[in-house]
């Protein structure tokens, strides 16, 4: 398992990343612990989270993971280990997106105090705030580098015109420009990325950390019927996936897990890491059993035809 560049950055990370959405909803403190010390014992070295999550829970109001995440980091000691991802703009209760300069340079003191840490690795724009200007959220971007509170920026959730448009005005004024992109991007979930933004991101070099990269499970295997979708808090997202595309792409993935004695879930992420877009896809788990499926993947021995087949079979 190698290591890969996150962009045109000095920064390096193992070919999955965790997805902190998890914590504080469907998993407590201790077993967020739990899980990631696991991942982290396996040698992997990337955490992504977001100072939103988990404020759609009950009785949450967001910081919920970034603080599971600080608490972890101060027991383990463990923080120069690790390259940490958060994001800015979501909604945290004002009922509006929001990246103006004034609200990001707020919200990440927020962050770092939830982290516990005193710089950022990778701070992201997590959905477009079309009022305002472009310029003035890489402005505070400049200034938090400049600080050494955040030491690359990057985007999620944006259009290709959006996105190319922010690269684009990084260049003509001379500031910070998106080191990575977080597209909605799996086997089934293509055409939006790949009709648009993977284009951009390969011309300049972003690194990209999709996220649903396992589908909310449905690439698991694990739903495969109306019947199924009671397994779990996240199945009411899945249903959308039970046509017959998806039932194609669950066959497909259930032949090469029983060529290569792996599982469907294994499968799903190794074909994104090896799409030559794609950095680190970005995984949950809430069990060490779950986790088992996702860090065997970047060492999978999966073949050039087993790709094709997936790809095809997958075709949107």
């Amino acid at each position: 398992m190698e290591k890969r560049q996150l962009g045109n950055t000095e920064l390096y990370v193992y070919p999955v990343t965790f997805g902190g959405n998890v914590f504080g909803w469907t998993i407590d403190e201790k077993k967020s612990f739990e899980i990631l010390d696991a991942f982290i014992g396996a040698g992997f070295n990337f955490i992504d989270t977001a100072d939103v999550y988990s404020r759609w829970a009950a009785g949450n109001e967001g910081g919920e993971s970034e603080t599971i995440i600080g608490n972890w980091m101060k027991k383990q000691g463990n923080r120069e280990k690790l390259i940490i991802a958060t994001k800015v703009g979501s909604d945290m209760g004002s009922g509006k997106r929001d990246l103006s300069k004034k609200y990001i340079l707020k919200a990440v003191e927020d962050s770092l105090k939830r982290l516990q840490t005193d710089y950022i690795d990778l701070y992201q724009t997590h959905w477009d705030d079309e009022t305002t200007p472009i310029e003035e959220t890489l402005e505070a971007y400049a200034q938090l580098i400049k600080e050494g509170k955040v030491r690359h920026i990057g985007a999620s959730n944006l259009t290709p015109e959006r996105l190319k448009q922010s690269l684009d005005i990084a260049v003509t004024n001379n500031l910070p420009a998106y080191q990575t992109f977080q597209p909605h991007y799996n086997l089934y979930e293509r055409e939006v990325f790949e009709n648009g933004l993977e284009p951009l991101c390969l011309g300049n070099n972003l690194g990209v950390l999709n996220y649903y990269s396992l589908a909310s499970g449905f690439l698991t295997g694990k739903y495969r019927s109306e019947a199924d979708l009671n397994k779990s808090q996240r199945g009411g997202g899945v249903a959308k996936y039970l046509d017959e595309r998806g039932f194609k792409i669950l066959a497909a993935l259930d032949e090469v897990a029983a060529e290569l004695n792996s599982t469907p879930a294994t499968v799903a992420l190794a074909w994104l890491i090896n799409r030559p877009s794609v950095t680190a896809p970005i995984v949950s788990a809430t069990s060490t059993t779950q986790l088992d499926s996702i860090i065997k993947a970047p060492d999978l021995a999966i073949t050039a035809d087993q790709l094709h087949f997936l790809t095809s079979e997958s075709a949107w």
